[in-house]
Formats: structure tokens, C-alpha cells, sequence
């Protein structure tokens, strides 16, 4: 890429005009090197920009290297623009189902694609205001448009400018990488950084893979209007959550029109005259799928490639990215790495804690350990999925735990909400209160999983959430439920026994008592 050429923007209205001035400003010129730089942050994701704004406001001289679009995967093709299209197609879906709710005619209302589109254009452009190029440099940091490559273990180069660094942190993010599957590199594709430069609703759209990106773009189309085809290898779909959660959503993609292909063998593309067909076997049944769109959803690699991971010493490995240990060191010692670049978790939140501990461990000599984070994540469609901690099959690996579960189903706001599928399941480690997991399943899982994460995270058990008041009538309070729950395990045989003595006790004393007042 000209590092003077600005990425290009699709369709170029006044919205993404706006985005591309703050993230990417075709004037832009970049600053003379400032000294030797006690950081430099390679990346201007969520873990590049924390890293530089936090160390910029301890007082460092910092540096950050951006050669795409300020803002990384988040902001420009991930978490923003794919919440923006989610929440429209979230309205549709409940209008158009609030016959329920005393709505006459809901039924017939549809879905304008491109106005939902362009809401989430203008809402990505106000927010990025905030990932600004103008916006870093008044922060006191030099900002450079365009590729970084190391030439030394201490010094790297952006076009003509070097610079020479104490630290420097590689956060260069990940892409999207299509798999191996015979005819796809044939046709036209989208991915997660191009779903959102369309402007014209897909009548026939077919996803490959039915993990968190898949079924949220799933729904969100269906509920549009598009006749969506979700095709998943393994069984139904996110796979990697526990069964009984991926159900509900699975049947809530499946009311929303979304026609899903698990089990998926043998897969293969083919563009004829009339579409796209996927065709694949499915549980024992061929099928041939024309669509007129095709979303690839599986799939991530590492931007490795042109940093000069060589010329620093930095160890990486092309699949997995940049290697680092459990402080977020690389094989040289003066670089760190935070982010979807060295991190199997590859979330924005993840990575902006990442990127406090490199500030920590690589100006202030400290010793903190990304091992030591609670990471939740959530899956965005209606019902919502997250989850934190360990996972059932934590028993297979040693540790052995106890589970307690409840259905929304018997949640008074739940029911009043009309959105009573799914649950609260936390797992404790055996014999004690201690939270090492949750999954919940409900419209607002994303916000109620914080509760256990602050308890995994402050070594809260559950028993004490038994005790915390809420108010009433809220979807937390099956939470509350759940720790309940647990404290009625605390009544053992022997203490139930106890109980009834002391119950039995109390009763006679009283009949003694009101005997004697009688006699008087």
C-alpha cells in the first residue's frame, strides 16, 4: 500500500467521508521522529491505541504506525459497524412480532436495507471520533500513515522516516482468511471487511460457517428479507459453547427464516449462469444452494507479513502470529505484542487489557500476567450468548465442579419481556462457591455475563450474590436465583436435622409458655 493513499471506502457518502477524514486523512503528513521514542506502537487497533494513549498520558514519548485505517477491525469492519446492523434488524424483527404486544398490522412491516445500512454508516463516523488521527496527535503522539518495517532490534522504518525506540508493542490485529475449499477462489466473496460496504440487500445470501460472526450476519440478513443459507462443518452451530445454549440459538436462527446446512461435507463452490451454488452434503443428504451472495465467516490470519519480524528477532510463527510469553515479551526482549496478532482470544476488550499490561511490563518493569485476565465474550444475536471462565467438560482436564442452572422461564422479567428462552449457568469448583465459569443465554447475556466476570475477578462466590438485593423486576435476578440455588446445598442431611430439633424445641417451649399465662 502507498503509504500516502488513503484505504478506499465503500460507498463513498458524506458518512464514510466523514470516517476516512478522522481515521485515514488524505493530507495527512506524518511528523519528523521525535529522539529515541520510549514506545512505539506498530497497529492502531484497540491494542495499539491503548497502549500509545496510556503511555502518552504517564508522560512517555510515543510513536504509533497505522498503514491501514485508524480504529483497526473494530471501529472500521467488526464491533461497531456489525452491532449497528444488528440493532436495525433487532427492531424489524420485534415490530414485526409485536402482534403479541397489542400491535395491529406489525406483521407487514419490512425492513429498509439500505437505510439500516446508512444508520450504521453515520454511527461509525460519530465514533470514530474518538479513534482520530488528529485526535492522537493531541495527545502528545506522533502519528504515522503507513507500513512499519523493522530494520534492527531497536529502530524501524515508515517510509522515509526512522525511528529508533526503548519499547515498541506489535498489535497489527488479524484478517480474514478464506479455508481451503475447492472453487471458492473461482467466484466473488465477502468477508467481514467487505459485508459492510453494501448498500443493497442480498435476495439469496449464503454464510460459510456458523460461528459468532456467522450467525449474527445470519439473522440480521434474514431479518432484512434475505433468503440466508448457513452452512457450519460440525454440528449445529457455535460449536464451541456449550450444546444446550447453541440449541436455543440454533432454533431462534431457524425462526428467523435462517435455512442451516450442519454437518457440512465435502463443500464446494461453483459460479454458473444463475448464482453461486454451494453445494454440499449435509447429515446424509446432498444439496445444491444457488445464491447471489456468498459471506465467508471461518477463518483468521495473523499480519505478520512485511513487518521485518526477521530484522527485529522477533519469533512468529505464520498461523499463530508473533510468539510471546505470559507477559507478552517476544524472543526480544525490548518488543511486547498484545491483540489478535498473539492472542487466541480476539476480542476488542481482550485486546485493550492486553495492551495494559504491556504498558505495565514494558515501562514500568512490572510483572503482569495475561494468564491472569477473566475474559468473557458474547455472541450478538437474539438471544444473546456469553461466557466466561471454564467450561463443563473442565472435569475432563482436573477440575472437578458443580453446576447450577436457571431458566429464564421462571424469571418474573423474563416472562413480563416476553423473552423467556435461555438461562443463567454458573459452575463453582467443587464443594465451595468459588464461580469458575458462567454461561448465560438471554436478550441481554453481553451485559448480565459482567456480573460473574467482576465475581470471577474479585473472588466473590456465589453464595454472596445470593445475598446481594436487586431491584425488582430485573433480568438479574436470575443470577441471584442461581446463587440461591446454591445455598441450598449448604442444608445438609445434618444440618437439616439440627434445624428440625431446634424448630421442634421452639414450637414446645412456645405451647409451655402460652400454658403458663393460661394458668395465671
Amino acid at each position: 500500500m502507498d503509504e500516502h493513499r488513503p484505504p478506499t471506502l465503500e460507498p463513498l457518502d458524506q458518512h464514510n467521508a466523514r470516517l476516512q477524514a478522522n481515521v485515514r486523512p488524505a493530507d495527512w503528513v506524518n511528523p519528523k521522529p521525535n529522539g529515541r521514542y520510549n514506545l512505539v506502537a506498530i497497529g492502531a487497533g484497540a491494542a495499539g491505541l491503548v497502549s500509545a494513549a496510556g503511555a502518552a498520558g504517564l508522560g512517555a514519548r510515543v510513536a504509533i504506525i497505522e498503514r491501514g485505517m485508524m480504529g483497526g477491525d473494530c471501529l472500521n469492519v467488526g464491533c461497531v459497524p456489525s452491532k449497528g446492523i444488528i440493532s436495525a434488524a433487532r427492531v424489524a424483527a420485534t415490530v414485526r412480532n409485536g402482534s403479541d404486544f397489542g400491535l395491529v398490522g406489525a406483521e407487514r412491516v419490512t425492513a429498509d436495507f439500505g437505510l439500516g445500512m446508512e444508520r450504521m454508516r453515520r454511527l461509525r463516523a460519530d465514533i470514530s471520533e474518538v479513534d482520530a488521527a488528529a485526535r492522537f496527535r493531541d495527545l502528545g503522539i506522533d502519528v504515522f500513515l503507513g507500513e512499519a518495517t523493522f530494520t534492527g532490534p531497536d529502530r524501524l522504518r515508515v517510509g522515509d522516516r526512522e525511528l529508533h525506540f526503548s519499547r515498541a508493542v506489535i498489535a497489527t490485529g488479524a484478517r480474514a482468511a478464506a479455508p481451503p475449499i475447492p472453487g471458492l477462489d473461482q467466484v466473488p466473496y465477502l468477508t467481514n471487511e467487505t459485508v459492510f460496504s453494501l448498500t443493497e440487500l442480498p435476495r439469496r445470501l449464503g454464510i460459510i460457517g456458523a460461528g459468532p460472526i456467522g450467525c449474527e450476519m445470519a439473522q440480521s440478513f434474514a431479518r432484512f428479507g434475505s433468503d440466508v443459507h448457513l452452512v457450519e462443518a460440525m454440528h449445529g452451530v457455535l460449536p464451541r459453547e456449550e450444546p444446550d445454549a447453541g440449541e436455543i440459538v440454533r432454533e431462534a436462527l431457524d425462526r428467523d427464516g435462517v435455512k442451516l446446512r450442519c454437518c457440512g461435507k465435502d463443500l464446494r463452490i461453483e459460479k454458473r449462469d444463475d448464482g453461486i451454488h454451494m453445494i454440499v452434503e449435509s447429515h446424509g443428504e446432498k444439496y445444491d444452494i444457488v445464491v447471489d451472495q456468498l459471506l465467508v465467516s471461518v477463518g483468521r490470519a495473523p499480519n505478520v507479513d512485511g513487518l521485518g519480524l526477521e530484522a527485529a528477532g522477533v519469533n512468529y510463527d505464520a498461523k499463530k502470529g508473533v510468539t510471546v510469553d505470559d507477559r507478552l515479551r517476544t524472543s526480544n526482549k525490548r518488543i511486547f505484542a498484545a491483540g489478535d496478532i498473539c492472542s487466541r482470544y480476539q476480542f476488542t476488550h481482550a485486546a485493550d487489557f492486553m495492551a495494559r499490561i504491556v504498558i505495565q511490563n514494558a515501562l514500568f518493569f512490572g510483572r503482569k500476567k495475561v494468564s491472569a485476565l477473566t475474559i468473557p465474550w458474547c455472541t450478538y444475536t437474539s438471544p444473546e450468548l456469553a461466557h466466561v471462565g471454564l467450561y463443563p467438560e473442565a472435569a475432563e482436564q482436573g477440575v472437578e465442579i458443580d453446576t447450577f442452572t436457571q431458566k429464564l422461564e421462571e424469571v418474573d422479567r423474563a416472562i413480563l419481556e416476553g423473552e423467556t428462552e435461555g438461562f443463567v449457568r454458573v459452575h463453582v469448583a467443587k464443594g465451595s462457591d468459588r464461580i469458575v465459569g458462567a454461561t448465560i443465554v438471554a436478550a441481554n447475556a453481553g451485559d448480565l455475563i459482567g456480573t460473574l466476570s467482576l465475581a470471577m475477578t474479585r473472588k466473590i462466590g456465589l453464595g454472596a450474590i445470593a445475598s446481594t438485593i436487586l431491584p425488582y423486576p430485573t433480568q438479574g435476578e436470575a443470577i441471584r436465583k442461581v446463587g440461591d440455588q446454591y445455598n441450598r446445598t449448604k442444608l445438609t442431611p445434618t444440618v437439616k436435622r439440627l434445624f428440625d430439633h431446634w424448630l421442634a424445641w421452639n414450637r414446645g417451649a412456645r405451647r409451655r409458655q402460652q400454658g403458663i399465662e393460661e394458668r395465671r
